[in-house]
């Protein structure tokens, strides 16, 4: 292997709330590190990354090559990948002397809302005005039926994200100015691997190149219009700020991900298991999800399906972001994510 030296540690240790080492890193995955401050697609293979272009020639692809040129060919140029981390081939980076970023550049981001079940109860009871004759009881019992109700018969629910919300999973996130609602929410991400539109949900997997992870931060305050009631919820101001999705570290593909149905998301916050549930909570499954969106939705390589959150946001325990925090957050197969907080200037 060609050694290439690199720029600091991705996650500022002294600043962890986890013991990062003991954290999983998937043993094959695809994604971007910055080397001598330039961008770079990459395959990690154990504790080192090969750039994909020091190998371009051989897979038929042009420097500079982006995660989202593979994605364009990812049945085509997946096993050659595969064959290329197998090999000393090409210029190959220690993982701990890189930088990783966000692993791709999407063009399009498709968020599914409101696919936990707990969560969608616990959020029912917090936004649920009790004293108006109804217990939490009630309330909860109520929405569990109007959840089960939407299992057998309802559509997923979808909302558009935008690119420029993207930052890398080590990365600092600034609150907005003049926030003092800020959450988090784990999920789960489909990353699509070809063009695919009208999908069956028999098909769907097939268009999916694999999962990554993402937190889908949202501003709670401007969840809903005050001016404008009755037009709903407002999820550009809420959901789109610089940096509020923390994306990666590894795109992980389907087959090495393990059973995406028995994926486990957790989010530790101040040593706590915040988040802490299983994908079989899911009331629509990645298949379904993905099947529903492509009915509208031409997919692209590249594109992420987010596919909800899970029980166990800030708003259920009273406990909201703010300056000082530290974010560590896996998902079962994909590694992890680790993401400071700070307050605007």
């Amino acid at each position: 292997m060609q050694a290439v030296s690199s720029a600091s540690h991705p996650v500022d240790e002294s600043k962890s709330p986890v013991d990062t080492a003991s954290l999983p890193v998937p043993a094959f995955a695809l994604g971007t590190v910055a080397v001598h401050g330039v961008n770079r697609a990459v395959v990690l293979a154990g504790d080192h990354v090969l750039q994909i272009d020091s190998i371009a020639d051989g897979l038929g692809l042009s420097a500079p090559v982006t995660v989202r040129d593979i994605l364009d060919e990812w049945e085509r140029l997946l096993p050659a990948l595969r064959d290329a981390a197998r090999s000393e081939d090409g210029e190959w980076v220690a993982l701990a002397e890189v930088t990783v970023t966000a692993p791709v550049e999407p063009r399009q981001i498709l968020q599914a809302g409101a696919n936990y079940r707990t969560h969608v109860i616990d959020l029912a009871v917090k936004h649920t005005d009790i004293a108006k004759g109804r217990s939490e009881q009630q309330i909860r019992d109520e929405t569990a039926a109007m959840m089960d109700k939407r299992a057998a018969e309802g559509d997923p629910y979808f909302f558009i994200g935008l690119p420029s919300a993207v930052t890398g999973p080590y990365d600092v996130v600034t609150l907005p100015a003049g926030t003092r609602k800020n959450d988090w929410e784990l999920e789960l991400v489909a990353v699509v691997g070809a063009r695919a539109f009208q999908l069956t949900r028999e098909e769907a997997l097939g268009a999916i190149a694999g999962y990554t992870i993402a937190n889908d931060l949202t501003t709670r305050e401007l969840v809903f219009r005050a001016d404008m009631p009755e037009i709903g919820t407002d999820w550009l101001r809420a959901k789109n700020a610089p940096g509020f999705l923390p994306l990666g570290p590894w795109i992980v593909p389907k087959e090495d991900a393990g059973e995406v149905a028995e994926m486990r998301l957790t989010l530790e916050l101040d040593d706590k298991a915040m988040q802490d549930e299983s994908t079989k909570d899911m009331l629509f499954d990645v298949a379904a999800l993905v099947s529903a969106v492509s009915q509208t939705v031409q997919l692209l390589p590249g594109d992420l399906i987010l596919t909800g959150s899970p029980a166990g946001n800030g708003m259920h325990w009273g406990r909201l972001l703010r300056d000082g925090d530290v974010m560590t957050s896996t998902i079962t197969g994909l590694g992890y994510q680790q993401t400071p907080v700070v307050a605007s200037s």
